[in-house]
């Protein structure tokens, strides 16, 4: 097939231009075989074998052409088998390369028109090593000795257990989940319960989501589960809340998510309602740690305080609860539309913590949790990933030096009520959509009246941090301040606040050349550079 042919080619040299592998080109770049459809729906229907970690499933996928075209690429781990692919009765052709399939339709398509294809697969899916840091299925056991399964691929992508369209920019507009499990366990996945029935010795149980979500949010969560029921009120509206835990957790569980209520009010006070209202708001007892899975967030801290029991200070809310709950905007509503943006799920969420501190122990707390997360920073590569062939940045610094990032754009703004503002609208103008890195920052710009680009740029692209170089010199007893930014970024324009004993404070504004700052009669063992608002390195010459 020419066009099949030509575009292998064509990934090819790009995948090497960029030292990439044509498997990450294929599942990364927005090809010719990607761009012509736009995904409507999915319902995933599986029938789930315990004992030989198997499943037997089909994906009807609705999409509207957007362009003609005849050759289809859609993405199903090659550990998988296809069995077929039918369009109106009729079986297409499919052709496999990689984790990619590419569907040969026997039909031309009217721009315009909404069609649907079903896909038949079956297979034994990746376990997961570490969920949900090295993702897959998680098959365990209950203290019961009943199956306990979830399933976690955010880093892995959904196309390890489901054929989709696994490009990020590409959410369906609402999907349907059906699950068939065995009688005494339930089912539970994203939005809302729309039937169970039995058939034989299995509960066939159907999820709907209504809102669009992105692929690796979709989750199927397996157990011996108890469903304790609340509400959140806001106004005149009610937010249902679920919560699916273990059968003998439900005491344990009941307490531990009484923060739920509180943390929804200060969340909806910093950024907005919560986004996805009609299709409530769960939390799903795991046995892996946890993950966002939208409306249905994975929670598995073992109903301790912190992060498993460890936290700074006397800061001992639930973390899980915490950092999952706020990926429902960043993330979950606001989302990336590749994964070298994965920052503004990360930063913006690991940010939302300190906020959070901020909001129910102070400022000052607030400023030690900043702390306790800048001593996680590693530096040893960009936070941006490469656009076009599935690769993210650095993984542990997009969460803390993005979080000191932000915090760090916001005591350059200096002024609070427009720096929240800027949040909350973020939160809500990207509600629900896709976006790139680029249009949040420019968009920050925008709003603040500041080009904040360099200081972006420097975070991002970047893995040094920018250094702060000074010296000091004294003439007749008159201190003085000489200083610089050294920093990838030329134009890097981060100011820096400086203290003189207890009583002087100010501001310089460094450059890449050096500046002087006269201080009077001082000793510069009084001068100190705050290092709690903005993230940098200083270096005395």
């Amino acid at each position: 097939m020419p066009k099949l042919i030509y575009t292998f080619f064509f990934l090819l040299s790009l995948a090497h231009a960029q030292n990439f592998s044509l498997k990450d080109t294929l599942r990364g770049a927005l090809s010719t075989e990607r761009i012509w459809f736009d995904v409507n729906y999915y319902h995933l229907s599986i029938e789930l074998d315990v004992e030989s970690k198997s499943i037997r499933a089909y994906n009807d996928i609705a999409f509207t052409v957007l362009e003609k075209a005849k050759l289809m690429q859609l993405d199903l781990f090659e550990n998988l088998t296809i069995d077929s692919v039918v369009y109106n009765g009729l079986i297409c052709d499919v052709t496999r390369k990689y984790n990619a399939f590419f569907i040969a339709f026997p039909v031309d398509f009217t721009v315009g028109s909404t069609e649907s294809i079903r896909v038949y697969y079956h297979g034994q899916p990746i376990v997961a090593n570490n969920a949900p840091w090295d993702g897959g299925f998680v098959w365990k056991k209950d203290s019961q000795g009943l199956p306990w399964i979830g399933v976690a691929c955010q880093g892995l992508g959904a196309s390890a257990w489901w054929p989709c369209k696994d490009h990020l920019s590409d959410e369906p507009d609402s999907m349907r989940i059906t699950c068939s499990v065995p009688k005494e366990l339930q089912f539970v996945g994203n939005g809302n319960l729309e039937s169970t029935s039995f058939v034989g010795d299995l509960r066939v149980s159907t999820w709907k989501v209504s809102y669009p979500i992105n692929t690796y949010n979709v989750t199927l969560n397996i157990a011996n589960y108890s469903h304790l029921e609340d509400v959140y009120i806001s106004d005149s509206d009610t937010l249902a809340l679920d919560y699916y835990v273990l059968k003998g957790n439900e005491e344990i569980a009941e307490k531990q998510f009484q923060q739920v209520k509180p943390m929804l009010a200060i969340y909806e006070n910093l950024f907005g309602p919560y986004p996805f209202w009609n299709d409530g708001y769960a939390l799903v007892e795991t046995s892996y740690l946890g993950m966002e899975h939208q409306s249905a967030i994975a929670y598995g801290n073992q109903y301790k305080p912190g992060y498993l029991g460890r936290y700074p200070g006397n800061m001992d809310f639930d973390f899980i609860v915490i950092h999952e709950s706020g990926h429902e905007y960043w993330g979950n509503s606001v989302s990336m539309s590749d994964i070298a943006d994965m920052w503004i799920h990360e930063s913006f969420c690991t940010y939302t913590e300190a906020l959070y501190v901020e909001q129910l122990y102070g400022y000052e707390s607030m400023l030690t949790y900043l702390t306790y997360q800048k001593d996680f920073i590693s530096g040893k590569s960009p936070i941006l990933g490469v656009n076009g062939h599935n690769h993210k940045g650095n993984s542990i610094d997009m969460y803390y030096k993005g979080s000191w990032m932000l915090h760090s754009i916001r005591n350059t703004l200096n002024e609070d009520s427009l720096w929240f503002s800027i949040l909350r609208d973020i939160a809500q103008d990207f509600a629900i959509q896709n976006c790139e890195g680029t249009e949040v920052i420019e968009y920050i710009c925008r709003k603040s009246g500041v080009d904040l680009k360099p200081i972006f740029n420097q975070f991002l692209a970047y893995s040094d941090l920018p250094v702060l170089r000074y010296k000091f010199k004294n003439k007749r007893g008159n201190l003085s301040l000489w200083y610089k930014w050294e920093a990838v970024e030329d134009d890097f324009n981060m100011p820096i606040e400086i203290n003189v004993g207890i009583t002087k404070k100010f501001r310089i504004f460094p450059k890449s050349y050096y500046q002087s700052q006269e201080l009077g009669n001082t000793d510069e063992n009084d001068v100190e550079f705050s290092e709690e608002l903005f993230l940098f390195e200083k270096k005395e010459d």
